[in-house]
Order: structure tokens, then sequence, then C-alpha cells
């Protein structure tokens, strides 16, 4: 919940006014756009957000938003808004079919992970991100906004070819999801035209619309009184707003336009119950909503105040439920209950849960009886401050990192404040609300929300969603009503909110000493020797503003167990995490922490042990003492222990019923021949395998010492005033002498060609998987040519399997090489696809993988490929969490870190013959794992049981 918090303050970035320092706060002010943001609208409607940021240099974001989704279809273009938005990739004034996406990735843009769009109910939004270093693609990217805008063409052509990618994006969607949510829907929207309007639309209408039908929707509501140019990033303002007027001054209304209406959803009065399985869910849930009441007018600083009460109220009822989810025999396993937004212009009281062994009874029984113990009693003073902290640790965050926060979220805002009226004052107006509302928030006036915020009697709608099982039927709706009525009437008593420390630990340890020091002064790095062995790298940066990142690891890790204890060792992690740490549970220590932002993570890997963590700037101290708390012991709690044990159980239990799961067990139990020690999740059954006693003792024998690590700290601190924490908490660890090396095990890939299927699910769909696997020489040369031959193929799995036959929606290849325990490589591809086309689909990869090994890349392929690789790099020497993973990797894997700074030399001396040679290696078609899914019965759709 308090990651909710930091969510609502910091990134949502709610509201703001533009005040003078000295102006006292004036709750019935209208808050006006910050100085930050060029707000500006043309003669046509058109409205423009311009805002100057430097993260990350050479870049911008560019964004067209359109007030218009998929709700305002007519009956016959059910799909039709998704299907304009794919069809702005298909042609249009100034790009011819193919030309867009071509010329966008030659200069380092990434289709689907960069060049995106995305349509729902109320709007449709398309995202560029744009680098800046050439004047001419600045002026042409805004050309491609302004085709998007007006100038599609819908070549008839063009439509009917699109017609089988959509349907291959239907396709994907469906499943135990799709066929609940079509009973489900008309519930939760209370029967308003939302539940008829699904974004993706009906089947035979995107098979069998006339064009025209799909032009009629694009004239009609892509019109600029609808539509807003976000432009956020490394460009001059002024450029910037010229090149909006020149490019979108022209666009038109239609004459006689309709109306844009957003669709009312009822308010329920009555109660009711809906019960909804299916074979494939993936959990349980319980669902109580509340009346649905329309959203309030957040344009004052009033109701910006009121927005801190709502988050306030919803981290200390979060942690109430948090608390309840931790017992013995929780309710549930996880549950939360708040105000939040069904639509842009409703929203509601929801109680949430993920329902465990217990089912829906008990959780009922807590999410009822926590609200109305906060109705009635409300909170208590000490839980209050806490969440306090945490929201004024988070906006102190927001505020610090102002000058570095990614052009991204603040193109998100814009949009934000475009299609919902949320207003954009800029942080440093924010900063000052919370510094000064934050503690006028009395207790008083806490609990006085909560009573008048949770309905006490009112028509409410309760939903149970839930996997078919023979173990666990399903309760009827009668049953849950009762259960609603019942937990009603029960008595609760006021919370109690036990006494805990003020800190982790009373006092520092006794500190060790810094016995060496070095410098590197080309890549700005510090090592150190403390007095007990440890090493620690120090890489001071100016990226962020409030972040430092550590790391750590050694070889050990899994390796090191037998065969029998591979399932403690796996686990030992997560079970010794999840009792918390020296007299606190992890909920005690998270209060404890209230207002810092620190966090420690300690583990075994296959073949390592590692640390990790994050502090902001002034929290560094509290990181450290993480640290050497994790390594001063284990808490042991055995009803924690139970609790946890019990969720992963019904967890893995529910995961059993998605076809997805036996597919992938599938691809490792082939991939490697059943090994014990492979990847692959538990079943249900196997968790009592897991010994609590085992499982700490694996976790000490690694964690009572940490001779062998070196520490790397990356981001905002100064290295002189972090030296001294350093020899305090990392130079004080214990480093009694353990083994430091990993075992090879022996698991390696089977070899040959090995075919298998899988057949699992109810819905017409299918899932192809490929592995090539083999030894390898590894070296940084031999990694940048397999990587350049697997995004060369990503383009030809667009360009060819999607874009000219349509046989796909989405898929791709992925892969890497590994130097531990062996020199090794792999290459995996995974390609969603119907049935009927898997043996056309493996046919047409098998022949690209034969093409471009006889003939390697075309120029223009590689050429791409490099482009957005050194873009990416670029934007990530700025980002400390690439240089923590690459000062890592070279510890853990003997990489030259130098090489980062000769990165682009490296990519651009990269050729195709280069590449050609890497798919001769490492496209070997005598060795490879193909595993396919198909369905249950071929053609067979089944359906969600109904509304009881």
């Amino acid at each position: 919940m308090t990651n909710n918090i930091v969510r609502t303050v910091c990134l949502a970035a709610l509201l703001g006014v533009s005040l003078t320092a000295q102006a006292a706060l004036d709750l019935k002010a209208k808050i006006v756009p910050g100085p930050q943001v060029k707000v500006g609208k043309l003669a046509n409607g058109l409205t423009y957000y311009i805002q100057k940021n430097k993260k990350p240099e050479q870049k911008v974001e560019l964004r067209l938003v359109v007030k218009a989704g998929s709700i305002l279809e007519d009956d016959d273009q059910q799909g039709l808004a998704h299907f304009v938005e794919h069809m702005a990739f298909n042609g249009s004034t100034h790009f011819k079919k193919h030309e867009l996406i071509s010329y966008l990735q030659s200069i380092g843009v990434k289709f689907g992970a960069d060049l995106n769009a995305y349509t729902s109910f109320d709007q449709t939004v398309y995202v560029l991100p744009l680098p800046t270093s050439r004047k001419e693609n600045i002026d042409k990217a805004f050309t491609v906004l302004e085709d998007w805008a007006q100038g599609v063409t819908f070549n008839d052509a063009d439509i009917d070819k699109e017609r089988d990618i959509v349907l291959e994006e239907l396709r994907l969607g469906k499943g135990a999801a799709d066929r609940m949510g079509k009973v489900l829907l008309p519930k939760i929207f209370n029967g308003s035209k939302y539940a008829q309007r699904l974004p993706i639309g009906q089947e035979d209408i995107i098979r069998n619309f006339k064009p025209d039908t799909l032009r009629r929707f694009y004239r009609d509501w892509y019109r600029p009184n609808l539509m807003a140019v976000v432009v956020v990033g490394d460009i001059d303002p002024i450029e910037a707003e010229k090149l909006v007027k020149s490019h979108f001054s022209k666009l038109k209304n239609p004459p006689n336009e309709r109306a844009r209406q957003y669709a009312a959803i009822p308010l329920r009065t009555e109660t009711e119950a809906v019960v909804v399985t299916d074979k494939e869910a993936t959990t349980n849930t319980l669902l109580i909503r509340y009346p649905v009441q329309a959203v309030r007018d957040l344009s004052t600083v009033g109701a910006y105040r009121e927005q801190l009460v709502q988050s306030l109220f919803a981290g200390m009822l979060g942690q109430r439920l948090q608390e309840l989810s931790q017992l013995p025999n929780p309710p549930f396993i996880g549950g939360s209950s708040m105000l939040s937004r069904l639509t842009p212009r409703y929203r509601s009281y929801n109680s949430n849960a993920l329902l465990g062994t217990g089912g829906a009874v008990p959780a009922i029984e807590a999410l009822v009886q926590e609200n109305e113990r906060a109705r009635r009693f409300g909170f208590t003073a000490t839980e209050l401050e806490r969440t306090k902290k945490n929201v004024v640790r988070a906006i102190e965050i927001a505020y610090n990192e102002r000058d570095k926060t990614d052009s991204g979220a603040y193109a998100a805002e814009y949009m934000r404040n475009f299609l919902e009226g949320e207003a954009i004052p800029g942080v440093e107006a924010e900063y000052r609300f919370v510094k000064e509302l934050v503690p006028g928030i009395t207790l008083e006036e806490m609990n006085a929300y909560a009573r008048r915020t949770i309905p006490a009697d009112s028509g409410k709608l309760v939903v149970y969603t839930g996997v078919e099982r023979k173990d666990m039927p399903p309760p009827s709706g009668d049953e849950l009503l009762a259960a609603i009525t019942a937990a009603g009437k029960t008595q609760v008593t006021a919370h109690d909110d036990k006494a805990l420390a003020a800190a982790l630990m009373d006092k520092p340890p006794s500190p060790g000493s810094i016995v060496a020091e070095s410098q590197d002064k080309a890549l700005g790095l510090t090592t150190l020797t403390l007095s007990n062995g440890v090493k620690v790298i120090l890489k001071p940066t100016d990226f962020r503003n409030d972040q430092v990142l550590m790391s750590a690891a050694r070889f050990g890790g899994q390796t090191l167990f037998d065969d029998k204890d591979i399932i403690n060792a796996r686990y030992a992690n997560s079970i010794v995490g999840s009792m918390g740490l020296k007299d606190y549970s992890p909920l005690d220590v998270s209060k404890i922490l209230a207002g810092k932002a620190a966090m420690v993570n300690m583990g075994l890997a296959n073949y390592t042990d590692v640390v990790t963590g994050s502090a902001g700037a002034s929290d560094v101290e509290t990181m450290l003492q993480l640290v050497w708390l994790k390594f001063a012991g284990v808490r042991r709690d055995d009803d924690l222990f139970k609790s946890y044990i019990g969720k992963q159980v019904e967890l893995a239990r529910n995961r059993l019923a998605q076809p997805g799961a036996r597919f992938g067990d599938t691809i490792i139990a082939t991939l490697y021949n059943n090994n014990p020690r492979a990847p692959r999740p538990l079943r249900p059954e196997e968790f009592s395998q897991i010994s609590l006693e085992r499982s700490i003792e694996i976790y000490r024998e690694r964690f009572s010492s940490a001779s062998g690590l070196t520490f790397v700290l990356v981001g905002s601190f100064d290295p002189a005033a972090i030296k001294p924490l350093v020899a305090t908490y990392l130079g004080s660890l214990p480093t009694p002498e353990i083994p430091v090396t990993y075992r090879d095990v022996g698991m390696r890939p089977v070899t040959g060609v090995v075919k298998r299927e899988v057949r699992s699910g109810a819905d017409d769909k299918s899932t192809i998987s490929l592995t090539f696997t083999g030894d390898a020489e590894v070296s940084e040369a031999e990694e940048l040519r397999l990587a350049a031959l697997i995004e060369v193929m990503n383009l030809r799995i667009i360009d060819v399997l999607r874009e000219k036959l349509a046989l796909i929606y989405g898929g791709g290849m992925s892969g890497g090489m590994g130097r531990i325990p062996y020199g090794h490589y792999s290459i995996s591809a995974t390609l969603p696809t119907g049935p009927a086309n898997v043996d056309k689909v493996l046919e047409t990869t098998f022949v690209e993988i034969g093409r471009i090994k006889r003939n390697g890349p075309e120029p223009q392929e590689l050429e791409k490929v490099k482009r957005n690789w050194l873009e990416n790099h670029r934007k990530a020497l700025r980002e400390n969490g690439y240089w923590l993973g690459q000062i890592q990797s070279a510890l853990t894997e003997g990489k030259d870190l130098a090489s980062i700074l000769n990165f682009n030399k490296q990519v651009e001396a990269l050729t195709a013959e280069d590449v050609q040679a890497a798919a001769q290696r490492y496209f070997n078609t005598d060795n490879y794992v193909q595993v396919v899914l198909y369905p249950e019965k071929t053609g067979t759709q089944e359906k969600a049981n109904g509304a009881q």
C-alpha cells in the first residue's frame, strides 16, 4: 500500500497551484498549469503541451492524444476505433505502407518497444519517442503525428490485410479472463454502454465491415477539437510550438460534427451477487463494489488536500489488511479497500481480495469488519504519523528528481490533464502543498473521512471469480450475500496498534576501517578494501538526485547444495525474507522505516550469492543497516512460514489451471530432460518438501559471512560522506571463511532435434516455442554479434510473419550468452498464432533462418539495429542501473568494464558478415527444441459459467 501512496503522490502528480512562496494557501484557489509547461490551444480547438526536459538528452517524447475510443463506436463499428489505430501505421499522406515503421527504425526507434499506440474506451493514444540529434528528423516526426491526426489513407487492400493481424490480436486475448469478462462487465458497469464496447470489438464485424464504415469513424472522431499534441524533451519550446502550429493549424473539424458524449453509469441501489468460474481462471478473487459515484472536481487546492486525505486513508487501511494476510491462517492472500476510478468520470469504494484456501467467506468477514472497524473507531495517531511520513518522503523524492525525471513521465501527466482534468502545476507547487497541508491533517479529520467514505449500508455488487476445482467448489450468490449480512452484524472493537521501536538499530556496530583505496579515473570508480576483507566499489553520479543503488555478488549459490536440497535452496531467500528481520515481522519493519526510502534483498541464485539494495540519497545509512542486520541472523517465525507456504500452494494450484503453465513446464522439462535442477515452478504438492529448518540452515551457510563479497554503490552520494558509513556497516560484517566458488552440476540442454506437442486450453489458439542452444566461445565481441543476429531476426518476424503474411500479432526472439558454468548460448523464439497457422509459421521462420545463414542481413536491417543500440546506449550511460549492472558483470563474469566507453566503436565496426557468421554458428537446425501448444479440442471454445 505504501507503493500506492508513492504512485498517487509522485507519479500521478495529482494537483498543484502556481502561488508565490509567501502566499498563504487558499483552499478555494483554482489550480493553474505551472511554469514548466506551455499549454496552448489552436483556433481549430487542438490543445498542445510543450515542456523542455533534458532527461534523457537528445530525445523528445511526442504524443497524439485523441478523445475518441471504443465507447463512440456505432453498432456496426465495434472494434473499429482500435482498427483505425492499426491503420495509422499502414499508409498515410506522406508515408506509404511499411514506409513509416521502416523510416522510424532507421533513426533508432524500435517498433513496439518505442513506437506504439493503444485504444481504450474513451481515448486513443499514439506514442513516438524521437532522437533529436538530427533536425530533419524532428520535422518529419511532426509530419507523422499530422498524418495520424487526419492523413491516414485507408486503402481497401491494406484494410483487408490488416483484418488478419487484428484477428490475431483478438485471438491472443481469448481465454478465461475474456470469457468471464463477458459475464461480469454488464454487472461491473451497471448495464452501461461500456460493457458493450470493449476496444478489441466483435470478431464478425472485424471480418466483414465495409471499408467506409472504418473511414466514417475516422471522419467523425479524429478531429482537432478532440485532440492534443504533447511535446516533452530535449527541444527548444519556441521551435516546438512553431512545429505544432505549422503542422496542426490546418486541420479541420467536420461540418455538422457529432456530439462527443460520455456514457453514463447508472447508480446501483440493490445488492447483487455474481459468481463466475472458469476452468482456466488464474486466481480466485472477491470484489465488493459499493455504489458508483461521479468523480469530484479536482481543480482547487482544497481538492488536492482531499486527495492527500484519500491517500493517507488508503495507506492506513491497507497496512491493516496486509497485517491480516500474514496470519497463520490468513483470510486472504492479499487485500485492499479504497476509493478507486472505474472510468475517467466515475469512481467507487471497492474492497478486493485475492483468495486463499479458505475461500470467499473469511475474506468477506475480514474486509467488511475492517471497513467497519475503521468507520466506527477510525485510526490511531501512530498509524497516521507513519503514513504521513511516507507521503512526505514520496513528494521529497519527486521534488529532488524534478530535473532528472524522464520526459515520458511528464508526457503521461499532460495526457491525464487532457483526458481526465488532472492539474499540472509542477512538482515545486506540489512539494509546497504536501509540506504545508499534510501536518495540518488531523486524526479527527481522518476518522471523519473514514465515516463519510466507507459505506455503512448501501446497495453493492459482490463478485466472486475463480477456478473450477473439485476440491474447492465456488460459493453460490446466496452464500455470498449471507456472508456479507453476517459479517455486517459482527461486533468489532478498535484496532490495537502495537508500539514499535523508533529505529531498527539502537546504535551502530563497532566500525571497521578502510585499509586500502584505489582510483579508476577513466571510469569514475573508487575501490575500497575494508579491514574485514570486504571490498567496495563507489561510483558517484549526477544521473539522479535522490537515488543510490547497491549490489554485491560472489560465486556460490544453489549449486553448492545437493539435489535433495535444491527446493530448500531455491526458496531459502523468500522464506527467510517472509519472516522479517531481527525481532520484527516484515510489516513491523515497514512501519519502523516509515518515511525512509530503503530496501535490501539477499538470496541464492544458481551460481552466485546476491545482495541488492536501493535507497534515497538521505537513506543510505538505513540501507546499510538492513544489510548488516540480514547478516546478523535470521528471524524465525513459524506462523509466517505457515502463512507463506499456504499462499504459495494456492498460487501454484491456480497456476496449473492455465494452458500456458503446462506449456511452459513442458518447454523446461524437454529442454533439460527433466533435470530436478531445471528452473521450473513447483507443483502444489512439492511445497511439502520445504523444511523451515533446512531453508534457514542453507541461508545461514551462505549469509553468515560476507567473505568474498564486493559491494558496488552507484548514485547520488558524496564519497567522503559515504566512506564512514561503509566502514561502519560493511567493514564490521562477519567474514569467517566459506567456499566462494560455484559447482558445475552438469545440467545441460538436450541435443539433437526434439519436438513436443502440448494440448491444453479451450480456445482456438497456439503458441510455438523454438530454442537453439549449444557451447560457445564467449567474448564481448561474440555477444554483440549474437545480439545483432537476434535483433535482425526480430525485424524479419515483424516484417514477414506479421506485416506481409499476417500470421501473428506479436512475438519474437530473445537470447544471449553465458560464461558460467561453461561457455554457452541460447536463442528462444516465442510465436503465438492460430492452430491452423502453426505449420506455416514454422516453415516461414525456418526459411528466414536459412536466408540469413546464406545471405546475412540486408545492410538496412543491420543499420536499423545499430541506430537503436546507439540511441539506447547513449541513454543508458546516464542511468545508475546500467552502470551497476555493468560493474557487477565485470566482477562475476570477467567482462572488461572499460569496453562501455568503446561501445559505439564496437557497434559501428559490426558487419553483415559478422552477423551471417553468427547465424551459421548459432542457428544449428540439427540441434533445437520445438514445443507447440495446441488447444485441447481444436476449434472449440468453452464458455464461462454464468451469473448465479
